[in-house]
């Protein structure tokens, strides 16, 4: 299930927020009991046997990490009637092994289901590329990804290691830890929150008309973003993307549509999460800061999905060793975040080559330092470039496989035999109506006010905006097909 999806948006949203309000006055645990149960609907919904495997996980990261607050792997023995706050003490060998536990469990887990498939189809390659066909894995076992494994999983692996760093308390209750885990606001596409972000706000918090008010007004312009502005440009980018020749000129604008397509979706839907989460009185963390307006990588990544960048930062960049030790040891610690940021994505060498070249960047452009003549051309020059840079690792995120990405970049650089099809492909991206949410898109990219910053003082004409946008895109939704959403498979 997806928000914007007809039984989202009739059914499962009005049913949830009527059972949430009935429990108003209720204790807090029975609201965050009933998200919880509501989470688990939502994620089990396409295929109710991932429930179980969320549930599975959920609770093994809830039992290791009440062994690191109790250090103890009795612990119910030594219960105590409050959360458990741990010092930055030196920890024991039965905390660590707790800690390993759970971060070798997540990580075999999503391993197996995001690279078997890769890895599976990456060894045959190799057999036959080596003339050793005879080796090959003949199988038809195929691993189905469940959506939002990697979201789910880098949030609770968040908690239970900050729970071992003492920057949080061990929760003693399940049911308020399942709550974080599977709230359904931000399970399958995030943002990626930290426990200590939300940590107090699963204690207590309160639900007002100011909150419901923004959070309908995030929800509703999320909609409009998504129906109206990235389903159009990905419609274009699928044509051309998936076209056999393209002409440059229809390349580039295949290539910037798809640009438009994945920042407007994703952002759309943690617009949508973010509202969602205003409804039922939770506060969130801003996932995007209009991140084609920056003139660096370094910049982009501190705009571009920022729950993930931080998330990186935090539990990898950081434990690697940051910028402590060296000018090398920098550009290679960066390389290996944004590479394993790369795989984080799925499993494929494009994903590889897309963070290598984020990570390239990022290394270069510390290596440069601001001194550099470089950074201090015009704005709207390192601007261009940082994009031409983004657009150009876009094409690796979209293209089915390496070769296609490759011949997609020959593409737009005129390279390649044009066959007679791409003479029809025009008549089909040059649609008024594409033409027009292109138009749109590339406005609301570059000169827009972002939705967090809009709906910071909201008015009684800002109130009718969104609500004509949300009415026009439900219009829209019902009476079209096409609605894809490219990070609901991460």
């Amino acid at each position: 299930m997806v928000f914007s999806s007809q039984i989202f948006v009739f059914y499962f949203l009005p049913v949830a927020l009527l059972v949430y309000y009935a429990l108003g006055k209720a204790p807090q645990r029975a609201r965050n009991l009933c998200l919880a149960l509501l989470g688990y609907v939502f994620y089990g919904w396409a295929n109710p046997k991932f429930i179980f495997l969320m549930f599975g996980t959920t609770f093994l990261d809830w039992l290791l990490s009440l062994v690191i607050a109790y250090n103890s792997w009795k612990f119910w023995s030594e219960w105590k009637p409050k959360v458990v706050e741990l010092d930055h003490a030196e920890r024991s060998k039965r905390q660590k092994t707790a800690l390993a536990a759970s971060i070798v469990s997540n990580l075999l887990m999503l391993g197996f289901f995001k690279y078997f498939n890769f890895f599976l189809e990456s060894y045959n390659g190799m057999m036959v590329t080596t003339g050793a066909s005879n080796l090959q894995w003949d199988t038809y076992f195929r691993v189905i990804l469940p959506l939002g494994i990697s979201f789910y999983t880098f949030q609770s692996l968040s908690y239970i290691i900050d729970v071992y760093r003492g920057d949080a308390k061990a929760m003693r209750n399940f049911i308020d830890f399942s709550c974080f885990v599977s709230m359904f606001p931000h399970l399958v596409a995030g943002p990626i929150l930290k426990f200590s972000f939300l940590a107090d706000q699963l204690e207590k918090r309160s639900l007002t008309m100011d909150k419901f008010a923004r959070g309908s007004a995030f929800f509703m312009l999320g909609m409009g973003k998504k129906i109206l502005l990235a389903n159009p440009c990905g419609k274009v980018a699928d044509l051309t993307f998936n076209s056999h020749s393209v002409h440059p000129f229809d390349a580039w604008f295949g290539a910037v549509s798809y640009s438009f397509q994945i920042f407007i979706d994703f952002s759309a839907y943690s617009d949508m999460a973010i509202g969602l989460g205003l409804m039922f009185g939770f506060v969130f963390a801003r996932n995007f800061d209009s991140p084609y307006r920056s003139t660096s990588i370094t910049e982009f990544w501190r705009r571009w999905h920022i729950s993930l960048s931080t998330w990186l930062r935090e539990y990898l960049y950081i434990p690697l060793g940051g910028n402590r030790l060296g000018k090398v040891r920098t550009y290679v610690n960066l390389m290996v975040t944004m590479l394993l940021g790369g795989l984080w994505h799925g499993a494929s060498w494009n994903f590889v080559i897309w963070g290598g070249l984020h990570g390239g960047s990022l290394a270069a452009e510390r290596g440069l330092g601001d001194k550099h003549p470089y950074f201090k051309l015009p704005k709207i020059v390192r601007g261009a470039v940082t994009y031409l840079i983004v657009l150009i690792g876009w094409v690796f995120f979209r293209a089915n496989d390496l070769g296609k990405a490759v011949a997609y970049l020959g593409s737009m650089v005129g390279i390649g035999n044009h066959q007679a099809s791409s003479t029809l492909l025009p008549g089909l991206i040059y649609k008024p109506f594409y033409i027009i949410a292109f138009a749109l898109a590339a406005i609301a990219v570059w000169f827009v006010p972002d939705t967090w910053e809009w709906t910071q003082n909201l008015s009684r004409r800002k109130a009718l905006v969104c609500a004509g946008v949300f009415v026009v895109s439900i219009i829209v939704l019902v009476t079209q097909e096409y609605n894809p959403f490219i990070y609901f498979i991460f």
